[in-house]
């Protein structure tokens, strides 16, 4: 790998220094915002989609490292965000570009995090970071281009809470409903109206995505998205065909209003979760869920559906997983990580009421799990018929 700077022509960037909990630290060079930023740091390892990641809620309160190691070359455009604004905390790569090449760049991620205030840090040894947090965990760390005094760092980052027992729902989530039907980007027409939404669905705002969105509307269904907190009595004098449980961050077992509202819809209505919302529905049935030591971040998780026996390869993102064992008699596992075992799918075993773990509205990909929304939708129509 080169050790010129890719950043800019004639520039020269300013210092960055990373400091984790543990007390080891990285140095490297600034872009993007100029500032000071804290969380936990997490490793991706997905190998495009930056801005997608960037975007997606179930980021916040996170730092988040990227192992692949050119990052910048396709730059930013405001089609391919995931929500209003980015929420990772803060950026770190092993070599940023700042001229994009992409037909539908907008601007460079530069400016991008610069306007939206993201903190970045390029030049680091990202192989060197990633084994050190699959060896030692996730943990909190520090990033600043403004202090870079080791020692300072250092206390700061041991100063930072663990998102153990954090509810960051409700900083995510949406505070009036809304109605969406717009489906998935097509080359000849970019974002297009849904057609035949013959389905309503209400959709629970943990830290939703909008692929997720698109993913229903292109299912068939009609979509109004509602805060973290709503009641269930609200969701069901809405008369929804189904309600789906979005994404989100933080520790599912501290978002004790929604676990209480879910626990009210079960047995009333279909329901499909996805990640945050799989976790949540796990505890409304009255499961455990438990921190994985480094979490599953990236597009190239091997998942496999124990009803068909087949392997997909998924996009994952989180730092919590559903216990199997809190679940027997209660829900059957139904699909599981085969790099370690973790719960990434469950089902109840008598009502319309199945999750996933991983993320099939996966954006850029891969999309070998998007048959699951149709799975929603056949769930609905089969209880409609009932």
């Amino acid at each position: 790998m080169s050790d010129a700077n890719p950043t800019t022509a004639g520039e020269a960037p300013g210092r960055a220094l990373l400091a984790l909990a543990d007390g080891t630290t990285f140095h490297g060079r600034a872009f993007g915002a100029i500032g000071e930023v804290s969380g936990e740091v997490v490793f991706n390892t997905a190998m495009s989609g930056y801005q997608e990641i960037l975007t997606d809620p179930s980021y916040e309160g996170q730092l988040v490292a990227m192992t692949y190691p050119e990052i910048g070359n396709v730059g930013v455009n405001a089609a391919d965000v995931e929500s209003t604004r980015p929420y990772v905390r803060g950026f770190i790569v092993r070599e940023y570009w700042h001229e994009p090449s992409s037909w539908r760049a907008e601007e460079s991620l530069d400016a991008y995090m610069k306007r939206h205030g993201i903190v970045g840090i390029e030049g680091v040894d990202t192989r060197a970071l990633v084994r050190h947090l699959r060896d030692e965990g996730a943990q909190s760390a520090v990033l600043s281009s403004t202090d870079l005094d080791e020692d300072s760092l250092r206390g700061k980052a041991r100063a930072v809470p663990s998102l153990e027992g954090q509810d960051l729902a409700t900083r995510v989530s949406c505070t009036e409903p809304y109605d969406w039907d717009e489906g998935r980007w097509t080359l000849r027409g970019g974002y297009e109206k849904g057609r035949n939404l013959d389905r309503f669905v209400v959709a629970y705002d943990y830290g939703l995505k909008r692929n997720i969105l698109r993913n229903l509307v292109d299912a068939g269904c009609r979509v109004r998205v509602v805060p973290a907190a709503t009641p269930a009595r609200e969701v069901l004098a809405m008369q929804p065909d189904g309600v789906f449980l979005s994404n989100g961050p933080g520790d599912p077992a501290a978002v004790e209003y929604a676990q209480k509202e879910v626990s009210e819809l079960i047995g009333s209505v279909p329901i499909f979760g996805i990640c945050l919302g799989h976790q949540i529905l796990g505890l409304s049935l009255g499961g455990r869920t438990y921190k994985l030591p480094f979490g599953h971040h990236g597009a190239n998780h091997p998942v496999q559906d124990l009803a068909t026996g087949k392997v997909e390869i998924t996009s994952q993102n989180h730092g919590f997983v559903v216990d199997a064992d809190s679940l027997k008699g209660i829900g059957a596992v139904t699909h599981v990580n085969l790099n370690d075992s973790t719960v990434e799918g469950l089902a109840h075993e008598r009502l319309p009421i199945f999750s996933v773990q991983y993320h099939p509205e996966a954006s850029p990909g891969p999309r070998e799990s998007a048959y699951l929304f149709r799975r929603f939708v056949d769930m609905i129509e089969r209880t409609r018929r009932s």
